[in-house]
């Protein structure tokens, strides 16, 4: 190939260099139907230990409910999960083969593992179903982007989505125009349209009405089972809406598990968390 030739290939729209396509994730195996291995994880942050020996695990489909006191390590597990954060020691396992240890953020949310912060964070001068358009997994690339129609079958999930979430109504509505827990069933929603297998949802029933409150406990609850849903809460009312397993984290490790009156009743919990 000749210099001329050269450029020209480097210029051409359609060309993809191989370090700008992601590895694809190897299948999700779930074979054991555990979705998630978080074993012997351990991260100290100038020489405060945020996470100390700390073990848990996910089941496929399942909706498990994390609470703790401030400073538990309920932030750090997800920055974890995520790639966020890199552990000093441990290992985090996405099914049986793939490690999240070895991946970045990006790499995480394609194997399908998706977050959604406190804070909404939604395209507020665009629609909802423009916001859902925008997050659809697919050849986010410059043209391709420019030139995407979308085709029958998107159209179908998006309109599944908007039910799901309960903004069918609302969907040509400019998302800065929604509630505060529109905004947040709108997040979710846009999660929901890259297909993830596991969700992260932080403390979603942070202000809202309990209108809003009840709403949100039926959404998260009908994705369970299709997903599986980690919710970390600090609203004990909302936790006991949703909850049918709860992990207590204290000082970065499991401090009890259960059903959610079998912690209620456990001395260790009411001591260091419920009984503040």
């Amino acid at each position: 190939m000749n210099v001329l030739e050269g450029v020209r290939t480097f210029f051409r729209r359609d060309q993809v260099f191989d370090f700008l396509i992601p590895d694809i994730p190897p299948d999700l195996d779930l074979t054991h139907g555990i979705i998630l291995y978080l074993e012997g994880i351990s991260v100290s942050f100038d020489g405060f230990k945020a996470i100390d020996n700390l073990n848990l695990y996910i089941d496929d489909g399942e909706l498990r409910c994390i609470i703790g006191p401030n400073g538990a390590g309920k932030t750090t597990m997800m920055d974890i999960i995520t790639g966020k954060t890199t552990p000093d020691s441990g290992s985090a396992w996405f099914g049986q083969q793939i490690n999240l240890l070895k991946m970045d953020e990006p790499e995480i949310a394609m194997a399908g593992i998706g977050r959604k912060f406190q804070k909404p964070t939604v395209f507020e001068h665009h629609t909802v179903i423009d916001n859902l358009e925008l997050a659809m997994t697919g050849d986010k690339r410059m043209w391709p982007t420019l030139n995407a129609r979308l085709s029958g079958e998107q159209r179908d999930s998006i309109d599944e989505i908007l039910n799901i979430i309960g903004l069918q109504k609302l969907y040509q509505d400019r998302a800065g125009s929604l509630s505060h827990g529109q905004k947040q069933w709108l997040e979710i929603g846009m999660l929901l349209m890259q297909n993830p297998k596991l969700l992260l949802v932080d403390e979603p029933a942070a202000g809202m009405t309990h209108q809003e409150m009840d709403r949100t406990a039926e959404l998260l609850t009908s994705l369970a089972g299709t997903h599986s849903v980690i919710v970390v809460e600090h609203d004990m009312d909302f936790v006991r809406s949703i909850a049918r397993k709860v992990t207590v984290l204290h000082q970065g490790s499991v401090l009890a598990e259960g059903t959610m009156d079998e912690v209620q009743n456990d001395q260790r919990v009411i001591e260091v968390y419920l009984g503040e």
